[in-house]
Formats: structure tokens, C-alpha cells, sequence
């Protein structure tokens, strides 16, 4: 383990939790774990700096073949490190045929009212998601192409209300993507990687790797610009924090 670097990247993480007032001692937190990078990362975190209660909670959405691969690492690593697991699996596919709606529309609704399910059955007042600081980025970016108000600029946000009680945290969004790899890489933390998101026909993946790279090679400095847009329209409307 490189002890500096993982230093560095908890302290940026707490400084940001900090200045968003985003967990407290007296929080549990359910942390959203998908098996992916991200969100393998954030549990990392959670696990090895111990500074807040929390339980790990994984839905399986069957939309891959594989995907009782990434339930099974997320839940091997909870075995291995004592922490609460629970999971959930569910046939978002046949949901979505029977609604005849998307699968990206019907996992997104089933996971956030799974969210709220176990968060109330497991006493958390909070649900930790693992956006990092490139998906704000291209939410921005998305947001901008399909036409959107001013809120629509601001991004992901920080954090947000689910019910009257409950708020889903965002306490990584203060890490790029090439950050979080480095920090798996050097904690040696075993993750999946989902071929869908490399699939440039869907419109947010074409952002990630055509859009935002060629813009990059013009203006390398493209991406703070929308950040420190966001947030100056995110201090105008007063958006949550």
C-alpha cells in the first residue's frame, strides 16, 4: 500500500465530507456498493478509516450475465473484513418488458427505491453513492445536450433528499476517475468492470470517451471550467450541500 497516496485521498475525502457537512458521528450510512471501481473504492474508505457506522448494501439488477460477479466480490469483501452485507437481486429486464421502458430508467428507479427500503430497515438516515468528479462533469455536459434549466447545469449534486428523513450522500465526487484507479492499483482492491459502460452508441458513454477527449485536446483545462461553473450556479440557486 502506498501510505502517502492513500493518505492524500482520505484527507481530500474528508475535507470534502467536511465542507459539505455530509455525514456526522451519530450517521449510518448505507453505502450503495456495486462492485465496480467507484464504489469499491468509497467502501475502502469507509472500512479502513473507521470513522463512521455504516452497512454495505449491493442490488443485483441481472441485466449481465455476470453479474453475480460483482455481488460476489463485493460480498467476499465484507466477509473478509467483518462488515455487514446485504443484497437484493432482482430481473430489471423483465421489469422493464413488462413496462415496456428502458433498462437504464427502470434499474435507476428500482435501486433508489431499494435505497430507501434499506435505509429505513437498517435505521440509516444516509445513502452513500459513488459518483466521482468525472460523472458530474459529464452530467453537466449531458444535461446541456437534451436541453435543461439552469438547475440542469449545476450537476450532480452533493447531497439530496429521498424521503422527508433520508439523503443520498455523494462523498467521493472529489475524486476523478484516473485518481480512483490509482488508489485501487496501490490498495490492491479487487473490483468489476462493466463492458456497457465502454459502449460509445449509449450517449453519456460518447461523452466520456469522444466528446470530452476532443474538446481536452483543445482546451485541456475544460473540465474545472464546468466544474467552477456548477458551483457558482449551484450558490445562486442555493442548491442543497
Amino acid at each position: 500500500m502506498s501510505k502517502r497516496y492513500t493518505l492524500t485521498i482520505w484527507n481530500r475525502i474528508n475535507s470534502f465530507i467536511k465542507e459539505h457537512k455530509l455525514i456526522t458521528k451519530r450517521d449510518r450510512v448505507l453505502l450503495a456498493v456495486s462492485g465496480g471501481p467507484d464504489s469499491m473504492a468509497m467502501l475502502h474508505y469507509f472500512d479502513k478509516t473507521k470513522q463512521y457506522d455504516f452497512v454495505v448494501f449491493h442490488l443485483n439488477h441481472s441485466i449481465r450475465k455476470d453479474s453475480d460477479v460483482d455481488e460476489n466480490i463485493v460480498k467476499k469483501y465484507c466477509e473478509n473484513n467483518s462488515i455487514k452485507f446485504i443484497s437484493k437481486k432482482i430481473d430489471v429486464p423483465s421489469i422493464a418488458k413488462k413496462l415496456n421502458d428502458s433498462l437504464e430508467h427502470v434499474a435507476r428507479k428500482k435501486r433508489y427505491e431499494y435505497f430507501i427500503r434499506y435505509a429505513k430497515k437498517y435505521k440509516c438516515l444516509l445513502v452513500a453513492t459513488a459518483h466521482n468528479l468525472d460523472d458530474h462533469i459529464e452530467t453537466v455536459i449531458l444535461n446541456l445536450l437534451r436541453g435543461t434549466s439552469l438547475k440542469g447545469l449545476a450537476g450532480i449534486p452533493v447531497k439530496r433528499k429521498l424521503t422527508d428523513s433520508i439523503f443520498v450522500i455523494r462523498p467521493i465526487m472529489c475524486l476523478k476517475k484516473e485518481e480512483i484507479l490509482r488508489y485501487l492499483k496501490e490498495n490492491k482492491i479487487k473490483y468489476t468492470i462493466d463492458k456497457t459502460n465502454f459502449d460509445t452508441n449509449y450517449t453519456r458513454n460518447w461523452i466520456r470517451y469522444k466528446l470530452i477527449p476532443m474538446i481536452e485536446k483543445r482546451q485541456p483545462s475544460f473540465g474545472l471550467h464546468l466544474i467552477k461553473i456548477s458551483n457558482e450556479i449551484r450558490k445562486v440557486l442555493n442548491i442543497i450541500k
